[in-house]
């Protein structure tokens, strides 16, 4: 399935306010995270590497040691094992990730897409 309706696919409420689409392929994963005003990513890491851009609204985004208020456009990457959090801030957030390799436990919230 190479294109994506990504408001076919159901989102998952991971923490409250935060929701999920992760459509994934074989070797990379997608996550379409919608963030309400006020909402947290709590700091948390994972092996998987991690890369993102923020579509709309603002973030206050820490990884590792580093906190920055990032905007619309704003690019980033979370090496391996490294502590992140985020948190909408001045309103709602939508952010575009990628994961490589897939998260499975995103991948098991995926009921209704199958990846090609």
């Amino acid at each position: 399935m190479p294109f994506i309706d990504i408001e076919s696919i159901r989102p998952n409420e991971v923490v409250p306010g935060c929701r999920l689409r992760t459509p994934y392929g074989k070797h990379l994963m997608l996550s379409y995270l919608e963030m309400d005003d006020g909402a947290e990513i709590p700091l948390h890491d994972h092996p998987h590497e991690q890369a993102g851009i923020l579509l709309r609204g603002k973030l206050e985004l820490t990884i590792g040691e580093e906190t920055r208020t990032v905007e619309p456009g704003s690019l980033f990457i979370v090496p391996p094992n490294v502590p992140h959090r985020a948190v909408a801030i001045d309103g709602p957030a939508v952010v575009l990730d990628v994961f490589s390799p897939i998260r499975e436990d995103y991948a098991k919230l995926m009921n209704d897409y199958i990846p090609t």
